[in-house]
């Protein structure tokens, strides 16, 4: 089969063609300039669309989307995204459905990414699986028997705003010391620059190249910011004690300075669950998440 792919972020859309076994067979992005309206969005991923079908010589049969944001999708539509200003209530489910004459399905990104993690990436044959994806925020998705986990209305569980430290900094969620404000690649940038404002300001990712290279600052950011990692991971351990969590996101990609804080403090914050039967690895999809994702959104929506 040949599912169409739509990754709809902030900054960037991205479009492909994903096959039956999560292979991605033709991409392309686009800026998301979502100030142009709806209509300039909806016609750039049909054009788009209609390019990758002729790229691989074969048409789509549905039509997968993950999408930044809350979404409906039972509905098919669109919530209220910051990022996405004036696109709320838009049914894209109906719109694309309509044009190419086939079913699609929509999700919010992350959990969009949580599928294709478990259906194609780290998570194959688990039973219960997380994705946490750590970059500029923390974001994340649960599956369990299969299935992915829904909140009340269907909404979807926030995992990176649970508190971790209430005398933290505070959150536009509301909250002081939730896990993104703490653990993120922003919040590690943050904590640099104020404790330290003699020094140039550096990135998530200079700091731990920084760290790497024994820089004494940029060590002391990443072990605070490893620290809190683990406080969030280990609530996760023990709230869900799940088979695996993968871990994807832009500040992991140095997964290799976290890594022994998180599992340090997973082994002593989760005495009442067999927390050494969690696996906690990298996530495997890498940069073809979302598209592999989307298309995944499509295949448990429509194909039982």
């Amino acid at each position: 089969m040949r599912i169409g792919a739509i990754d709809i972020g902030g900054t960037k859309i991205a479009i492909g063609i994903v096959d039956e076994t999560g292979r991605v067979l033709a991409r392309s992005e686009c800026p998301t300039e979502a100030h142009k309206g709806l209509q300039a969005g909806l016609n750039r991923m049909v054009v788009m669309l209609r390019q990758a079908e002729m790229e691989t010589g074969v048409p789509i049969q549905g039509i997968g989307i993950g999408c930044t944001g809350p979404v409906m999708p039972e509905l098919g539509t669109i919530g209220d995204v910051e990022f996405l200003p004036g696109w709320e209530g838009a049914n894209l489910v109906g719109e694309l459905s309509g044009i190419f004459q086939v079913p699609a399905a929509i999700e919010n990104d992350a959990d969009a990414a949580a599928l294709g993690e478990w259906a194609w990436g780290a998570g194959r044959g688990t039973r219960s699986f997380l994705l946490i994806t750590v970059g500029t925020g923390i974001g994340g998705g649960i599956v369990l028997d299969g299935k992915l986990y829904r909140g009340v209305n269907g909404s979807h569980p926030e995992v990176g705003h649970h508190v971790v430290d209430p005398t933290g900094p505070l959150c536009f969620c509301g909250a002081h010391g939730c896990w993104e404000s703490l653990a993120s690649g922003p919040g590690m940038e943050r904590w640099a620059q104020s404790n330290h404002p003699q020094e140039e300001w550096r990135s998530a990712r200079q700091l731990c190249t920084a760290a790497e290279q024994g820089d004494p600052l940029a060590k002391t950011a990443v072990e605070r910011t490893a620290r809190y990692l683990g406080l969030g991971m280990a609530n996760l351990v023990t709230l869900f004690s799940p088979d695996m969590i993968a871990l994807g996101g832009g500040l992991l990609q140095s997964y290799h300075l976290f890594r022994d804080p998180i599992e340090e403090t997973i082994h002593t914050n989760c005495g009442l669950v067999p927390h050494h039967l969690v696996k906690v690895i990298p996530a495997t999809l890498g940069d073809r998440v979302g598209l592999a994702g989307a298309a995944r959104v499509w295949y448990n929506r429509w194909s039982g």
